[in-house]
């Protein structure tokens, strides 16, 4: 009986010990790096040049500025060949490359595919995209993430062929797998934002938006601003 309290005893302890430790494993986890701080610029260039009928060369670039505008922390260059399987489907898979500064993951690859549902109704043109990413960074383990958008645009009634578009759409992340950053669930990330797609010329666009990126951290959820500026150009397929 003496051994066998003894041994409890002992059980007890160890567990007592393990706890902390593990405890501590899971504080020491970094934040992800791509989550902006306090106020952001994020600039975005993109051009989409049509291949066939139904496909298109799609390639973007990215820089990411936080800490009031005033630090770029992130960049990335990514690439892929959309198919338009329908005229409300596209099926997009991508590779991107991505940079970070100040932060101890240098960089990483990124596998994506993009499925995008969208059909117009008149002025309006709701749609929904889903991004299945895999993860690959340099100094964290692979990780997958689910990514659902819902949005919507609207036509402006104004007179001329190129007419400014409103855009609205809320983002959610998902990580139901393993996630090698700190985070407070599951849930793990959300982007809310709107703007106007303003057309220059017949394949050029700019689009100002207002962002709000709220981040759920293991103390709570972490909300800041940002303004964006996208640029789309589009290249036509000559026909003879």
């Amino acid at each position: 009986m003496t051994n066998a309290r003894r041994a409890c005893g002992w059980l007890v302890l160890g567990l007592c010990c393990a706890l902390p430790i593990c405890s501590s494993a899971q504080q020491q986890l970094p934040e992800d790096p791509e989550d902006d701080k306090r106020f952001g610029l994020w600039l975005d260039q993109g051009v989409s040049a049509a291949l066939w009928t139904n496909k298109s060369l799609e390639i973007e670039t990215h820089e990411r500025f936080d800490e009031g505008a005033s630090n770029l922390y992130e960049y990335f260059v990514q690439g892929g060949v959309a198919f338009r399987l329908r005229p409300w489907f596209m099926v997009l898979p991508i590779y991107r490359y991505q940079r970070y500064q100040g932060s101890a993951t240098d960089y990483e690859n990124r596998i994506l595919f993009n499925l995008t549902l969208s059909r117009p109704q008149g002025a309006w043109r709701p749609n929904f995209r889903t991004l299945i990413e895999g993860r690959f960074p340099n100094d964290r383990p692979a990780s997958a993430r689910l990514r659902f958008r819902p949005g919507i645009d609207y036509v402006l009634p104004l007179r001329g062929a190129w007419r400014p578009v409103l855009v609205a759409s809320n983002e959610f992340f998902f990580v139901p797998w393993d996630n090698p950053y700190a985070t407070g669930g599951t849930y793990t990330q959300n982007r809310f934002q709107v703007g106007v797609r303003l057309p220059i010329t017949a394949s050029l666009a700019v689009r100002p938006y207002y962002l709000l990126q709220s981040v759920n951290l293991p103390g709570g959820w972490d909300t800041n601003e940002i303004i964006g500026i996208s640029l789309a150009y589009k290249i036509s397929r000559k026909t003879n």
